[in-house]
């Protein structure tokens, strides 16, 4: 069967005021991106002609986060047909296949739009094309009523329905889908005459069937795609299936989670194939782990590449620009910020390296810590390969360790070390034979004349 082009609107005008936010409802976050992002990014995966993208007045901020899709302002916001009808101009006379859907629907599937799209190209050429879902309570959900030859008759409201149409177990899910060439004479002929006075997207079917047009339903697999967000619970809902969705991807591609429950992932975390992952691990946006790599218990990752068989962690916080190297080890209470460790590299213990690179095979001591800041400009400093520097040390940058140096124990670093030099920048030792005995007796003696 050929392809028929596709068009998207998708609707997020909506206020979300049950978020009890000042942000946009659909700018809401799962899994490190806004929950229109998500929905832009499985229209994409079906390569539309054409996208718009329906937003409230005033909401710049979310005809920002969508661009370059177009956006149009719902100037009214009364109803869902309203909405359509607002973004029905940018598409310019669309004859192709056109998919409606909502910026706080998250979940829903390239599959499954695939299968609404499908069903508008079937031999009966349905005008709109409903998708169903068999919730396990249906209370409250519209039911679709079919015609004797399968096709859907009408969409009929829960409280306007029969106690036999109630007992229907197939809803409304909310998507949409229309034949372009027939979706503005029938969303032109949608009114309000209904007790909010508001445009309904559903009454597409009633219209189209009055005019003689088939509709169809396609049943979605899993209802969880079409959990929509209108509170804080029900975007941590949508949050826990997701990240269930991409822990399960992970292992499929060949990770190793200890504990899945425990694992975060951003919507973009890629991991590698036989990459172990301890306990309570978070991975932010931006993150790319190589093969072979082992993650321990504890740590966070954003904005990171990790190559092939680094060892990182327990308790590793890497930031964003730090790039490891491979066979690398970051160790407990390390933290690493724009920063490179080369090849082989270890940087093992209670350590902060910013701004900054460690040469391939150099180990940094216990302690050691990178003073990048300088109230004003960021600095960087330059450890060379196989250098060593000593526990406790401050390398007050801008400075350059040079390949193979040593760096003694305590010191505070401001200049350069040459290559395969020692330096060594601490106050001389002084030791007072009995001072401490000595000490304690006075001090005990002043305490018993007080007491």
């Amino acid at each position: 069967m050929t392809r028929r082009p596709l068009a998207c609107v998708i609707l997020a005008a909506g206020k979300g005021t049950r978020m009890k936010s000042d942000l946009p409802k659909v700018l809401h976050k799962v899994a490190g991106r806004p929950m229109v992002g998500h929905v832009l990014a499985t229209v994409a995966a079906l390569e539309p002609e054409r996208v718009a993208v329906v937003v409230g007045p005033g909401m710049d901020d979310v005809a920002a986060a969508v661009a370059p899709a177009p956006t149009a302002v719902q100037r009214q916001q009364q109803g869902t047909a309203d909405a359509v009808r607002a973004g029905l101009p940018l598409l310019g006379g669309f004859d192709g296949n056109v998919v409606v859907l909502y910026g706080d629907t998250p979940l829903v599937t390239p599959a499954t739009l695939e299968k609404m799209t499908a069903a508008l190209n079937g031999p009966e050429a349905p005008a709109v094309v409903v998708l169903g879902m068999r919730p396990a309570n249906p209370h409250g959900y519209g039911r679709l009523i079919l015609n004797a030859d399968g096709g859907l008759d009408r969409i009929v409201e829960h409280l306007d329905a029969t106690a036999e149409e109630r007992a229907v177990t197939l809803c409304n899910a909310g998507l949409m889908a229309f034949d372009g060439a027939r979706m503005g004479g029938i969303i032109g002929r949608i009114g309000n005459a209904n007790a909010k006075g508001e445009y309904y997207l559903t009454d597409a079917v009633e219209i189209a069937r009055a005019l003689g047009m088939a509709c169809a339903v396609v049943e979605v697999d899993d209802t969880s795609e079409v959990l929509g967000v209108n509170s804080r619970a029900e975007l941590a809902e949508v949050e826990r299936i997701l990240q269930n969705r991409l822990r399960t991807a992970a292992m499929i591609n060949g990770a190793t989670l200890a504990d899945p429950q425990t694992v975060s992932f951003s919507h973009d975390t890629v991991l590698g194939r036989d990459v172990v992952v301890g306990q309570h691990v978070v991975f932010g946006p931006g993150v790319t782990v190589g093969d072979r790599v082992e993650i321990k218990p504890f740590c966070h990752f954003e904005d990171v590449t990790v190559a092939d068989g680094a060892v990182i962690g327990p308790y590793a916080r890497l930031r964003p620009g730090a790039e490891i190297g491979p066979d690398a080890h970051i160790g407990n209470f390390v933290e690493i910020k724009n920063a490179r460790i080369e090849a082989g590299a270890k940087v093992n213990h209670l350590t902060y390296i910013g701004d900054a690179r460690v040469g391939a095979r150099a180990n940094i001591g216990a302690g050691t810590i990178t003073c990048n800041y300088d109230g004003y400009f960021k600095h960087r400093t330059d450890i060379g390969a196989g250098a060593f520097i000593g526990s406790n040390t401050a390398l007050v940058a801008p400075v350059t360790v040079g390949d193979g140096a040593i760096v003694g124990a305590g010191s505070t670093i401001t200049g350069d070390v040459p290559a395969d030099a020692m330096a060594v920048a601490r106050g001389r030792q002084a030791t007072l034979p009995g001072w401490a005995a000595r000490f304690r007796a006075q001090k005990q003696d002043e305490k018993s004349r007080k007491a």
